[in-house]
């Protein structure tokens, strides 16, 4: 059982975070602090002259405020949205909060790194705690 989980939560494609969430919950000790991260990538520069002037703050919000519902499902659930390379930045969380255990689904199938998915394998080659790798479901 883990005291400090990070659980990543991705909004693109057919990701689903209920399997993650299920797992954290099985993973969590009684009291444990469980936090929801979600990893805002950087728009292609071409297509910000076609995005309205306040997208960005405006999906960070919408971000924020679905990830706190998921969160408030765990008794010290907290939700946060940073803006970056995914990987890179689950990783600089998990070892800024000490945490014990990392979940991160696999979402893209095919060699070592397709397989995982490139997030998912860059977090399970460097992370300073246990990772959980939330499988994808075959079709």
């Amino acid at each position: 059982m883990y005291s400090n989980l990070l659980v990543t939560v991705a909004y693109e494609g057919e990701n689903d975070a209920a399997p993650s969430l299920r797992i954290a919950r099985a993973l969590a000790s009684p009291g444990a602090k469980v936090t929801l991260i979600h990893v805002m990538e950087p728009a292609p520069i071409f297509t910000l002259d076609y995005l309205p002037d306040n997208w960005r703050v405006d999906m960070h919000d919408a971000i924020k405020s679905d990830l706190g519902k998921m969160a408030a499902q765990f008794e010290h659930g907290n939700a946060v949205v940073v803006e970056g390379d995914p990987a890179n930045e689950a990783l600089d969380f998990a070892r800024l909060h000490e945490v014990d255990c990392i979940v991160v689904a696999s979402h893209r199938p095919g060699t070592q790194s397709v397989m995982l998915g490139s997030t998912a394998n860059k977090i399970v080659a460097a992370a300073p705690c246990a990772v959980h790798v939330a499988r994808r479901a075959r079709d």
